[in-house]
């Protein structure tokens, strides 16, 4: 039985009724002749829109496929064409499966038949008779690479955007024979980077060049003649001038030996990065393991049960729902005044020169391209975060990230002073001193003495009220909250506290430096902890709470696994810091003591520096024996299942709070806040969908955060 000869009897019909609003992409054919004779039918794959609406397919798209490659098929057996091959739209080949078809499916059948009919469209491709052909002239993202997977050649265009299967990080899986092709054509390692790797690191994506030195295409061609090239180089294929190696692609050893190996490293992998919560990055494990033998019908039959249950389950609609967010609410931020009442911004201040503040100033001077000027108490300190932020440049330049006279260029625009009448013309200040609000009042009061009425003070304080902050200044009304979060160059969110007093125009600027920054901004309002810190200080007190009645650390980290969170709640405190944890519980039970815990104990580690023994990589090897000692003396250690229970309820009264408070003005500014700023899973679609679907919400508050919840349909 040939791949898809199991899907001859399968009635897509009521697929094709789901999907009337569908934005389909079309099976263009034109004939082209080919230098030795004999005529290539070219496919071109367009769904009529521009670049910003990648091609896409959704059931309509996939049948016309299937029907073309049928009428193909009928030609070629008719000695009319030699050869086929697919390629895309202008800068495009596919970006996959229309998502918001797939976030329709009503039911697993229909979500099997979605899997189904990919595989009968695509798998045609090897089944035509005569030799096929894609070729990448542009973005491939998942069912875009396999379509081209499911043909006998690939060329690539060197210019093409990116190529990916990101479909683990959106709680699915290469389902139209990613899976079960990708491996038998690169091998299991590089199948591993590419399916399950990639999408973890944040979906990274491959370049084409590596897509190439990966096996993925066989030739790569130069964007100015790349179809010209491509053409004669499947003519070459054709008349056998042509011989296509494959140097990855697995041999008998691997598939004896190294196969089974690179599976269990891999599986070793994820349990330590991610834990076991997240179903799509396993069930794409078990799949490339499957991989090393059998048919290919049997692996395609394998995809569409995975691909079935996923589509169908939790992790799914929580992940789109999540990517949703980072799509879209994220560059609309709720609440953003008018982009017109936005100030320019043509010099930076920044008070401070330590870390922080080196690092705020590398970050401003690659995005704004303006005069940046750092100060500090004396010129010491001065001069050690100058040569901090140009060994950073310099770093940058040596690594290729930019080049030499970039490099020039910023160092030219960083400047320090330990005068603040050199702030006289900057538009923008951001002070990164230490967290006490007597320390930030004293910068602020004596920045304003030098700065025009209109320059903005930002604060980047994580907790403090920005509006005790701006205390006593003659102009508090340009006083905002821009809460970055640690490593400043690599986490993309910002909490800019719209205080009672910050005015439109410094919102806006705010907001405008912000996006120019690169970063998404989240608008909150002055409350304890905005919004990360907020839920984080309640995920953590509740740990450590249940750590002082005489919990050991080990179970509390066991009971909040199904939260799917990156790291337990002892790593993370230890990543922030003993200290800051520490600080950031007594700040939250100072203002509300009924609900958050402080913790002498937590104050006694901040002290001993670790709760955890660490190898020489830094991996945990368990609890140091004198954190537990400190700890110790609790006489009433809770169970897992009362802790989770604590955590969730707690979550969810608190998140209501918030909402009720006006902090943000929507669940989905809570969840994308935890997404972007606490590395909050995808899969989980941040905290509110999971609070929902655990009852958690219903518990706390008699209601849920989303009507319907966000939850699989079964």
């Amino acid at each position: 039985m040939s791949a898809i000869d199991q899907y001859a009897g399968v009635d897509f019909s009521d697929l094709e009724a789901l999907s009337d609003d569908e934005v389909v992409t079309h099976s263009f054919v034109r004939d082209v002749s080919l230098p030795s004779g004999g005529v290539l039918a070219l496919v071109t794959l367009d769904n009529g829109r521009d670049h910003t609406r990648p091609s896409t397919f959704g059931p309509k798209g996939l049948l016309e496929f299937s029907a073309t490659m049928d009428a193909l098929k009928e030609r070629a057996g008719r000695g009319e064409i030699a050869a086929v091959a697919v390629t895309g739209k202008p800068f495009i080949l596919a970006a996959g499966a229309d998502l918001s078809k797939v976030e329709q499916i009503p039911s697993r059948a229909h979500a099997k038949k979605m899997a189904q009919l990919g595989h009968l469209a695509l798998g045609k491709q090897a089944e035509l008779g005569v030799p096929s052909f894609v070729f990448i002239n542009g973005l491939a993202l998942g069912g875009g690479v396999e379509i081209g997977l499911n043909a006998d050649y690939r060329t690539i265009d060197a210019s093409a955007a990116a190529l990916a299967l990101p479909e683990v990080f959106l709680g699915i899986i290469p389902g139209w024979g990613g899976a079960t092709l990708l491996p038998r054509l690169i091998g299991i390692e590089n199948a591993l980077k590419v399916v399950i790797e990639n999408p973890l690191k944040q979906n990274r994506t491959l370049k084409a060049r590596e897509a190439f030195e990966l096996g993925i295409a066989d030739a790569l061609f130069e964007p100015a003649s790349f179809l010209e090239d491509s053409i004669r180089w499947a003519d070459g294929v054709i008349s056998g001038r042509i011989a296509v190696k494959r140097p990855h692609a697995p041999g008998k050893l691997e598939k004896l030996a190294k196969w089974d190996i690179a599976i269990g490293i891999a599986r070793k992998t994820l349990e330590s990065r991610i834990g076991t919560v997240a179903k799509a990055p396993y069930a794409a494990l078990e799949l490339l393991a499957a991989a090393k033998s059998g048919t290919v019908a049997d692996g395609f039959a394998r995809e569409d049960e995975a691909l079935a249950d996923l589509i169908a389950g939790d992790q799914f609609r929580a992940s789109i729902y999540a990517f949703n967010l980072v799509q879209k609410r994220a560059k609309r931020p709720v609440g953003a005044p008018a982009k017109e009442l936005a100030r320019r911004v043509t010099k930076v201040g920044v008070i401070g020169a330590g870390l922080m503040a080196s690092q705020f100033a590398l970050l401003f001077v690659r995005r704004l391209q303006v005069p940046v000027v750092i100060t500090d108490l004396d010129q010491g300190r001065v001069d050690k975060g100058l040569r901090s932020i140009r060994d950073e440049i310099d770093s940058l330049r040596d690594k290729g990230r930019i080049s030499a006279d970039e490099a020039n260029r910023l160092r030219a625009l960083v400047t320090g002073t330990t005068d603040l009448a050199d702030f006289a013309d900057a538009d923008w200040v951001i002070e990164a001193v230490f967290e006490e609000l007597s320390v930030k009042q004293q910068v602020f009061a004596a920045a304003e003495q030098h700065i025009s009425p209109e320059a903005v003070l930002a604060t980047n304080t994580s907790s403090l009220s920005v509006d005790r902050i701006a205390e006593g200044l003659q102009h508090p009304e340009r006083v905002v909250g821009f809460h970055f979060f640690n490593p400043v160059a690599v986490m993309p969110l910002l909490e800019v506290v719209n205080a009672a007093k910050t005015d439109e125009a410094t919102l806006a600027t705010a907001m405008a430096t912000a996006a120019k920054l690169k970063k998404s901004a989240v608008i909150t309002a002055d409350a304890p902890g905005f919004v990360v810190n907020r839920i984080l200080a309640k995920l953590l007190g509740e740990a450590m709470h249940a750590v002082d009645t005489g919990t050991p650390f080990e179970t509390v980290d066991r009971a909040i696994e199904p939260l799917g969170l990156p790291m337990t709640a002892f790593e993370l405190l230890e990543l922030v810091g003993l200290k800051v944890g520490a600080h950031v519980l007594d700040t939250h039970h100072a203002a509300f003591p009924e609900r958050f815990f402080e913790s002498a104990n937590l104050h006694r580690l901040a002290e001993h520096g670790r709760i955890f023994e660490r190898d020489a990589k830094g991996k945990v090897k368990g609890v140091d024996k004198q954190a537990a000692s400190i700890v110790a003396g609790g006489t009433t250690p809770m169970s897992e299942q009362q802790i989770l229970r604590r955590v969730e309820d707690g979550l969810a009264d608190e998140i209501k709070r918030m909402l009720d408070d006006g902090v943000v003005t929507a669940p989905e500014d809570i969840d994308l806040a935890l997404v972007l700023g606490a590395g909050w899973p995808f899969q989980m679609g941040g905290a509110t969908p999971y609070l929902d679907r655990v009852g958690a919400s219903e518990r706390a508050f008699g209601g849920t955060f989303h009507e319907p919840p966000i939850r699989g349909v079964g």
